[in-house]
């Protein structure tokens, strides 16, 4: 089968959260599959150049409609860990993708949309015909659109488009002129059963976009394609997501083993297993070391996440408090946005500097994330809301206990010790329901009475977790069976 994938991240070389752990998994497994898998990426300025092999310019000529005129583009190719990528290199006053960023600026629809169309170019003037063009995200969200109004009567008329939803608290609100832009009949398509926003009429959703004209939708677990069609969790795409529900469906991610395994992990001082788990306890001494900690024997919890509201900020920071006041340590990595979230866990940095008990690095670190994982005893997910999680998946491979809020992904993937319906060998950690102190105090108050009171139970809860299969291998097959589905 031949599928391209278009998106506006992937890992390493172009990654602002977990769509850019996705497409890279995701890729790699179908090609292992003997698929034919071409990415279509921006070449933004700030790409990581070093992990891009054989970098070289592959066609020079791609002209793109911009409103009455054409915007000259070069086409680059090189390859990421084996994926095949085409990168879209915009020569314009625009600058589209020379911000220093991959994100955040007033015009990314107009960005992005730019780069939907450019795609759409790549394939039509090379003579492409994928049998599938996987989309993602409010960012791709035109490319169905373009491909059924304009493309379709050009020939592409037997390519079929999956669509994936990995967060729909960002859908791509924009204005009709970003439909002019791209030469479509901006009056039949600000329709209410088509990319007119369902909350302001006068408003294009590209997001909705996608989920219309797209063959099939995903979102990136079971229990979130549930929330966002039955509860507030939708952003205001319920109705349409209900009208939509024959074509829809939840797949749950997969992590990548090569990069995520403690059984071969080059940033550990010691690799293991769940055969070998006590050479677990040589990484939480290294971690000690590494933030300053003391050598006691004492549980250690941790949180790895970008500091934001969507990742239950005000829990995570009761979360170090209750943690230290059950005489616990805690480690937490992570960086915010939001200059009143970074001032808020500063000054909680400065107040626990010199305990020997509690660390924070406000910032991102590859090679103190596996450290963290492997070190730790327990992890801390209190999310708002979670379409997936890769944290918890990682976790559990590391022997790392997660205690999780009970949405999206992880209600999909991490099931509590005490109360969970599943046998014993399938619970891997503690869950709460309620977004409250009491909520979290219920589900972390458990999991440290287990570590004192029960070791032997919690290491079961360790070695339950690391023995389950989140690799890409299943999730590859469901997506494989949705390709095969829509182009019959």
């Amino acid at each position: 089968m031949f599928i391209v994938m278009a998106s506006p991240e992937c890992a390493p070389v172009a990654k602002a959260g977990g769509l850019g752990d996705f497409v890279h998994g995701l890729c790699r497994e179908l090609a292992s599959r003997g698929n034919a898998v071409e990415l279509v990426l921006p070449k933004y300025d700030s790409l990581r150049f070093d992990r891009i092999e054989d970098l070289h310019k592959v066609h020079g000529d791609l002209w793109v409609p911009f409103y009455d005129r054409a915007i000259h583009c070069d086409v680059e190719y090189g390859e990421v860990d084996g994926i095949k990528c085409f990168f879209i290199d915009a020569h314009s006053e625009h600058g589209f993708f020379n911000r220093g960023k991959i994100y955040g600026d007033a015009d990314d629809p107009d960005r992005f949309a730019f780069f939907s169309r450019a795609v759409m170019e790549l394939l039509y003037k090379s003579g492409k015909h994928p049998d599938i063009i996987h989309c993602n995200d409010w960012h791709t969200g035109l490319m169905p659109v373009l491909l059924y109004e304009i493309y379709a009567g050009l020939g592409m008329d037997r390519t079929r488009v999956c669509y994936s939803l990995h967060n729909v608290g960002h859908q791509g609100w924009t204005g009709p002129h970003v439909l002019h832009m791209n030469g479509l009949d901006a009056d039949r398509l600000m329709a209410p059963e088509r990319l007119r926003d369902p909350g302001n009429p006068g408003a294009v959703n590209l997001m909705k976009g996608g989920i219309v004209f797209s063959n099939f939708v995903t979102t990136v677990s079971p229990r979130y394609a549930w929330e966002i069609q039955h509860t507030e969790q939708g952003m205001g795409l319920q109705d349409v997501l209900q009208v939509h529900d024959h074509k829809f469906g939840g797949v749950l991610n997969g992590i990548d083993y090569d990069t995520w395994s403690p059984q071969r992990d080059t940033h550990l001082p010691v690799r293991y297993g769940p055969e070998t788990l006590p050479e677990k306890a040589k990484s939480k001494t290294a971690l000690r070391a590494r933030t300053g900690l003391a050598d006691d024997f004492k549980p250690l919890v941790a949180v790895v996440t970008r500091l934001d509201r969507q990742k239950g900020v005000e829990l995570i920071r009761h979360g170090i408090y209750y943690a230290l006041e059950q005489g616990c340590q805690f480690v937490l990595l992570g960086s915010a946005s939001s200059p009143e979230v970074n001032a808020d866990f500063q000054r909680i940095k400065d107040e626990t500097d010199a305990s020997p008990d509690c660390h924070l690095e406000l910032g991102y670190d590859e090679d103190l994330a596996h450290l963290i994982y492997a070190g730790a005893d327990m992890i801390l997910i209190p999310s708002v809301y979670e379409p997936c999680g890769l944290t918890q998946m990682i976790a559990m491979q590391y022997g790392c206990v997660p205690i999780a809020r009970r949405v999206g992904g992880l209600a999909d993937t991490v099931f509590d010790a005490n109360y969970s319906d599943r046998p014993f060998e399938e619970r891997n950690g503690y869950v709460f329901d309620d977004f409250t102190y009491a909520g979290l105090e219920s589900a972390l108050g458990r999991a440290i009475g287990l570590w004192k009171r029960y070791p032997e139970y919690f290491r079961q809860l360790r070695v339950n977790g690391m023995r389950q299969d989140h690799s890409w291998n299943g999730p590859a097959q469901h997506y494989l069976d949705i390709y095969n589905h829509i182009r019959t």
